[in-house]
């Protein structure tokens, strides 16, 4: 016995001299990576180069197969490591698509959302001002000289906002990040002859930085004048996706309203019937607890941002219905025991999705693994 802790106690003194070497080499990779942000800040580079991480792990997986070492896992360690490296980089700060300052002004800048640009902005040294409720009475005076005006409020305020920015210069970019766009789209080139633009920010509040992140562009006016806002997103590593407002909040009722909805009364029903949410979190495999983990992630939020976006569009409560017929309807296919018509549908569905079914089933694994992994046992 004594013999096998002594070679347990050999090996483990192994294992941590390793671990010691693994940490030393990642100060060592996240040196050099802070090196790169700051080149790529000196000549406008976008943090986030798509071609050069696809390589980097091709490379380190055929090397992973090469040593007998599970390809999969050197990805996923990869992958974590990048996303410290694009920290990283983003901490060395950004350079601006001007030679000259320009001025921003970010209407509701000290909001969760708004101050993420004003981080940005100010970190690439563009001059920065904040109105708030209490600085509206200078707002005129503030938004005199502005390159850029951001509206960054309430979805339920901001036509109102939008609506006393009757005086911004000829040349100043007006533009808004709400989760609606065909309104404040509206409002805005009422509002102003210059160029407008209409921005959805695909993420939540708790982002630290741009990098993989999505915005939808939805084109206003003078496209080739707010062009340079666009390619300043780009630097910090955002993606842009271009549709029309229309298009926009169609869209939008079912990849958000329709599922905060659906959520919010699943999250209203686990209530309802009194159910055990330790039990079902203690009996859950780890899908089922993937899925209460974003029930609850919902409810841990600001209520009144889901009731704007969910109350924000009357087109959205025929969406909702429409989900409510077809939710009845295959209940009713279970009430009268319909097997063979519920497969049927099943398999339409399933053909429907195609080749993104295989493609989220990928996908979803690693979520799984990962959701298993933060199991408190």
């Amino acid at each position: 016995m004594k013999e096998f802790e002594q070679q347990l106690l050999n090996l483990r003194g192994e294992i941590d001299d390793l671990d010691r070497q693994l940490v030393d080499l990642l100060a060592k990779r996240r040196d050099v990576t802070t090196k790169v942000g700051k080149l790529k800040s000196e000549v406008g580079k976008p943090i986030f180069d798509s071609e050069r991480e696809a390589q980097l792990i091709d490379k380190r997986r055929s090397q992973a197969q090469l040593a007998g070492v599970n390809a999969d896992l050197i990805e996923d360690i990869l992958r974590r490591i990048m996303r410290d490296s694009y920290q990283s980089q983003d901490e060395s700060g950004y350079m601006s698509v001007h030679q000259s300052q320009k001025k921003v002004v970010v209407i509701g800048g000290a909001g969760q959302l708004g101050s993420i640009f004003v981080d940005l902005f100010e970190r690439t040294d563009y001059l920065v001002d904040i109105i708030e409720q209490e600085h509206w009475p200078k707002a005129e005076q503030m938004l005199a000289d502005a390159d850029l005006v951001i509206v960054s409020v309430p979805i339920r305020i901001t036509p109102f906002i939008i609506q006393q920015l009757n005086n911004l210069p000829p040349h100043c970019i007006l533009a808004d990040v709400t989760s609606v766009k065909e309104s404040p789209l509206y409002e805005m080139m009422k509002v102003h002859n210059g160029p407008v633009v209409g921005l959805h920010p695909m993420f939540g509040p708790d982002v630290t930085g741009l990098v993989k992140q999505t915005i939808i562009m939805c084109e206003g006016r003078g496209p080739e004048q707010y062009q340079w806002l666009l390619d300043q997103l780009e630097i910090w590593g955002a993606k842009i996706y271009p549709v029309s407002a229309q298009e926009h909040d169609h869209a939008m009722s079912m990849v958000q309203v329709m599922r905060h909805f659906s959520t919010i009364a699943y999250g209203y029903h686990l209530m309802t019937e009194g159910a055990n949410l330790q039990q079902l979190v203690d009996m859950s495999s780890p899908i089922y607890r993937l899925e209460i983990i974003m029930v609850g992630r919902l409810f841990a939020q600001d209520p009144v941002l889901y009731t704007d976006i969910i109350f924000a569009n009357n087109e959205n409560i025929s969406m909702m219905k429409r989900f409510a017929y077809r939710f009845l309807e295959l209940l009713e296919d279970v009430e009268m025991g319909d097997k063979e018509d519920f497969i049927t549908m099943f398999n339409q569905v399933s053909n429907w999705f195609g080749e993104y079914a295989d493609i989220f089933l990928s996908e979803s694994k690693s979520m799984l693994l990962k959701a298993n992994e933060l199991k408190k046992h």
